[in-house]
Order: structure tokens, then C-alpha cells, then sequence
């Protein structure tokens, strides 16, 4: 009996492993697809009190496609032209060439072409971009693939979301009680992550975006994305860009603008996080800022993109679990004692 069950735990292990091998290319896109499923499902079981579970999951994946999929593939490809124009403007003002060649040949005595350096180098990196297109051709189709991946799992999660989370909870070795106690704790803190500080970072972001846009700092869009990003991370926010485009906005003349924008983000940016924080923290478990700063820097090196939310959510997770473990271990290790 003791060999059959090793032998069952080896092939678990390696199927495990194998699986593990199989989802890794798509990490990024599994992740998402999870992410989204878990925001609609609330919105998935009250649709299937009307239609069935295929109908109502379909309609939210439609919706889903329409509303976040396509408006943040817009939103990728104008951060992308504002990027690409940065990098522009950046070159256009730091390479004078005849200026430099000047400068260059006073000091030296020697007379260089800078710009037929420059010339033979954009050959060169033109020849390298030739190369690469293939591997580029293969990074657009893996995105569609991934893509594609995360519309059908997040169909299925849906549809199936219930009869899921029945199996879990049947293959889980724990008690109900205990099951019931840690998946409250993980949603409150699935919530809190997701509401009190994603949330309240995009709206921030936003709101101190729309001061860029109106005062005309150049590239607002992808500044925009900037501010969004900081301000997940506590202690640092949406000033470390607002307040360098006011004194761009000084440097280049434009006192009153540069008055109006800094009013603007101390007041109306800051009063957002003043009572937007209580509304929406205080409703589910309050993390501490520290979680929230190790959970997102770790996790995007963790799980890239994604690990911006995950992060957090698994550090949110340990706490649960060991509050968890703290209420029912005695209660588990009674059960261990009779069986």
C-alpha cells in the first residue's frame, strides 16, 4: 500500500511538473485570464439566474474583449507613439551634430564627420533589425496565441467557475470550516489589493494625467501610464512625474501653467487618495504598505506584468494562511489523532 501511494505521488509530481512546463510560455496570459475571471464571477452567477452558464459566460467575455482588451491594446499602442516620439525628441535635441563636430575639432585639432558615422551606423542597425524580424514575426505571434489562450480559459473559468472551485475544495485535505475561513480571507484580500490600491492607483493616475493633458506637457499619454504604475507603490506615487513636468513647465515659460498644474495635483490628486483610501481599504483587509511595496516590486520580477497584482495577492495569501492555520491547527491536529 505504502509503494502504490509513492508510486501515485511520483506520477502527481511529474505530471505536475510536466503540466507546469506546458502553462509556462503563457504564464502572463493564464494569470490575466484568472484575474479577469475572478472580477466577473460575481457578475457570472447572477447572469446565470437568468440564462444559462454558456450564455452568460460568453456575453461577459465579449463584453470583457470590448471594454478591457481592445481600449488597453488602444492604450498600448498610443503609450508606444508617445514613447517613440520621447525617444525622437530626445535624440532630435541631444545630437547637433555640426555643433559638436565644432566643438570637436577645437579641442582636438581633429576634423570628424559625425554624420557619416552616424550614416554607417543606422546601416548597421538597420541590417540588425532585418535579422530580427523574424524573431519579432515570432513575438507577435506568440501574443496572439497567449491572446487567444486567455479568451478561451477565461470562457471556460467562467462557464465552469463553480463546479472549479468544487473540485478544489474536494481535494483539499482540510476541513470545511477551515476551507471556509482561509477562501474568505484570501477574497478579502484578493479585494483589497484589487480595490484599495489598484484601483485607487488608476484612478489617481488619471485624474493627475488629465492635469498633464490640460496644461500640454508633452508625451501625456505615456506619462500618464507612468503615474498609474508609481502609484501602486506606497511612498512614492504619482509625484515623481507631476512634479518634474512642473518644472518643465517653469523651464519653458509657462509660470501660470506650471502654478495651475502644481495646485492642481497637491489638491485635487492628493485629496483623492484622502477619500478614495478610507472608502475602499476599509471595506476589505487593510495591507500594510510594506506587503504592498515587497508584493509588487518582487512580483513583477516574478511574474512580470502580472506580478503587479500578484505580488501583493500571494504575500496577502501567506498572511491568510497562517491566520488560518493559527485558528484550526489544533482542530487539525485532533483530526490527525483520530484518523
Amino acid at each position: 500500500m505504502n509503494l502504490s501511494k509513492g508510486f501515485l505521488l511520483v506520477l502527481v509530481v511529474l505530471f505536475a511538473y510536466l503540466s507546469l512546463m506546458l502553462a509556462s510560455p503563457f504564464l502572463q496570459y493564464i494569470l490575466g485570464a484568472i484575474l479577469v475571471a475572478y472580477l466577473l464571477f460575481p457578475v457570472q452567477k447572477r447572469l446565470e439566474q437568468r440564462v444559462s452558464p454558456p450564455i452568460a459566460a460568453f456575453t461577459l467575455v465579449v463584453l470583457a474583449v470590448a471594454v478591457v482588451i481592445v481600449p488597453l491594446i488602444g492604450i498600448v499602442a498610443v503609450v508606444a507613439s508617445d514613447a517613440r516620439r520621447l525617444i525622437e525628441n530626445v535624440n532630435a535635441e541631444s545630437f547637433q551634430t555640426a555643433e559638436l563636430e565644432r566643438i570637436i575639432e577645437e579641442q582636438t585639432g581633429m576634423s570628424v564627420d559625425i554624420t557619416s558615422t552616424l550614416a554607417d551606423s543606422a546601416q548597421g542597425i538597420g541590417g540588425i533589425a532585418l535579422e530580427q524580424s523574424t524573431a519579432w514575426f515570432s513575438a507577435l505571434t506568440h501574443s496572439l496565441v497567449g491572446l487567444g489562450l486567455a479568451i478561451f480559459l477565461l470562457y471556460y473559468l467562467l462557464k465552469d467557475g463553480s463546479e472549479l472551485l468544487a473540485w478544489i475544495r474536494k481535494m483539499t485535505p482540510l476541513p470545511d470550516d477551515a476551507q471556509d475561513d482561509f477562501y474568505q480571507e484570501l477574497d478579502a484580500v484578493m479585494w483589497a489589493v484589487l480595490a484599495g490600491h489598484v484601483l485607487i492607483a488608476i484612478i489617481q493616475g488619471g485624474i493627475a494625467g488629465l492635469g498633464l493633458f490640460a496644461t500640454g506637457v508633452p508625451n501625456a499619454a505615456f506619462w500618464t501610464v507612468v503615474m498609474i504604475i508609481l502609484s501602486l507603490i506606497p511612498l512614492i506615487g504619482s509625484f515623481m512625474v507631476w512634479g518634474p513636468a512642473v518644472l518643465y513647465l517653469f523651464l519653458t515659460d509657462e509660470p501660470l501653467l506650471a502654478a495651475a498644474l502644481f495646485a492642481y495635483s497637491m489638491i485635487v490628486v492628493g485629496l483623492s487618495d484622502d477619500y478614495l483610501r478610507p472608502i475602499l481599504v476599509d471595506r476589505y483587509a487593510d495591507l500594510n504598505p510594506a506587503v504592498i511595496i515587497l508584493g509588487v516590486l518582487g512580483g513583477v520580477y516574478a511574474f512580470g506584468v502580472m506580478g503587479l497584482f500578484y505580488g501583493p495577492v500571494v504575500l496577502g495569501a501567506l498572511i491568510a494562511t497562517l491566520d488560518v492555520m493559527k485558528d484550526h491547527y489544533n482542530g487539525l491536529e485532533d483530526i490527525s489523532g483520530m484518523q
